[in-house]
């Protein structure tokens, strides 16, 4: 027998149907799950972007990131969906072949060479290695080329006239959640540093009483694996190395402890001499403004009014604004006479930095030492307005909003699918009826 052959033999076996549903719901189900992880925090999905232009040397097209960012995580996303309701049933497995014929070489290469740590498949929700991405990456394959065989087997949820509906409420859904991921703050924070996290770990703060140079444990990731350095020999991420977290030497280890119910995760911040102040900046009792410049130099000098603005504000408040960013002094300094800023601006690592707010700039404030809330400076409003500091930025209902989006999204799908087949359920009753009037009849006798 040849191959087609046993494909049409088994076809219409119950236990081929049924595989072949589990099979959309777990091939489709993955790529909804890495679109939407990619689409809810696009800042995170555009760095990893870069750093993916980065190691293949192709630097020039790093003006593309963003909308390469955007763009895959909606193409994921669709194709997702289309794959769990059975829409476009052979188009879209074509178009998830060719997308995993790139990515599939492409793990291979991050898992021998190592060139960038994580590739990022699903953000910041899930982690794995290169060899762990390379090796899902085949099983997805496998998965698109049985569903190829036998998809058209199965009909789908909705029928041929309605599906480019579903695409479009599919692609309407990731792109609102882009937006407020990339103007606002992601709708969900995987991060190691969503509001409520203290940045400052009390464990320290009693040991050292803010005396002393703080004797931390810094944590970077090469090839899947991490390893632990010591400020005096921190690798170069240049080579492939990528900061995970950091930690106290005398404090449990791990990345997240939990004191009195809050998530504990210290960051690093630096004066320009190389001494760590974190304790001093975020010390108990105080109320702070941080602003995060991932890149300083792509701060336009229009953004300058706003966060003067928002420092007369914490100043009126009796709040202390303090910039932060990976830039050089000779960076920092050329931004400070052009913004003619007066807050000070200290030194934090990059990676570390990305980790705690989206947005260039982003504005976090710490109160006691306790993130309270985050946002993109663009995203703040009547920041020259009199208001309480500590509700300027609470506005944003991350949960709510993510909430009211899943909701519309599932009950359009939901309309469209009544729309689509309730002149199926009308003509299934319609006979039925029939069919019962008619047995009702009285037979005659011939």
């Amino acid at each position: 027998m040849t191959i087609k052959a046993i494909i049409n033999a088994v076809k219409g076996e119950k236990w081929c149907r049924l595989l072949t549903v589990l099979m959309r719901l777990t091939v489709g189900g993955v790529f909804v799950f890495s679109g939407f992880t990619k689409g809810v925090d696009p800042w995170g999905t555009f760095y990893k972007v870069n750093d993916y232009f980065t190691a293949l040397g192709m630097d020039q097209w790093g003006g593309t990131a963003l909308f390469v960012a955007v763009a895959l995580a909606a193409l994921e996303f669709m194709l997702g969906v289309a794959i769990v309701v059975g829409a476009y049933r052979r188009s879209s497995l074509w178009i998830a072949l060719l997308l995993m014929l790139v990515m599939t070489p492409l793990t291979l290469w991050l898992a021998v060479t190592g060139a960038v740590p994580d590739c990022g498949c699903f953000g910041d929700a899930l982690h794995l290695s290169n060899w762990a991405t390379f090796g899902k990456n085949l099983l997805l394959l496998l998965g698109i080329i049985y569903l190829m065989m036998f998809n058209l087997s199965l009909r789908g949820v909705y029928g041929p006239a309605v599906q480019w509906m579903v695409m479009a409420a599919s692609f309407a859904f990731i792109m609102a959640v882009a937006y407020y991921g990339y103007f606002t703050q992601p709708l969900i924070d995987y991060r190691p540093y969503p509001v409520g996290t203290r940045l400052v770990s009390s464990t320290v703060d009693e040991q050292d009483n803010g005396e002393g140079e703080d004797d931390f444990i810094f944590v970077y990731a090469k090839d899947g694996e991490e390893h632990e350095f010591t400020i005096d020999s921190l690798p170069d991420e240049s080579d492939g190395w990528e900061y995970v977290t950091r930690y106290h030497a005398r404090r449990p280890h791990g990345k997240v402890i939990v004191q009195n119910g809050q998530n504990d995760n210290s960051i690093a911040i630096m004066d320009e001499n190389g001494n760590d102040i974190t304790l001093n900046v975020l010390a108990d009792s105080r109320r702070t403004v941080l602003l995060l410049f991932p890149d300083l130099s792509q701060v336009g000098v229009v953004n300058s009014f706003a966060l003067n603005e928002l420092n007369d504000a914490a100043l009126v408040a009796e709040a202390e604004v303090i910039g932060l960013t990976p830039a050089t002094p000779n960076q920092i300094e050329h931004w400070q006479d052009l913004s003619m800023a007066s807050y000070p601006i200290h030194y934090m690592d990059d990676s570390e930095l990305k980790m705690v707010a989206r947005g260039n700039p982003a504005v976090v404030y710490v109160e006691d030492g306790v993130i309270k809330w985050k946002r993109t400076l663009s995203s703040l409003e009547d920041i020259d307005q009199p208001m309480e500091l500590g509700e300027m930025g609470k506005d944003y209902d991350a949960d709510s909003i993510l909430t009211s989006l899943t909701t519309a999204f599932v009950v359009v799908l939901l309309v469209i699918l009544a729309i689509n087949r309730t002149h199926l359920l009308v003509r299934y009753f319609m006979i039925k009826r029939r069919n019962k009037a008619k047995n009702k009849q009285p037979k005659t006798d011939n």
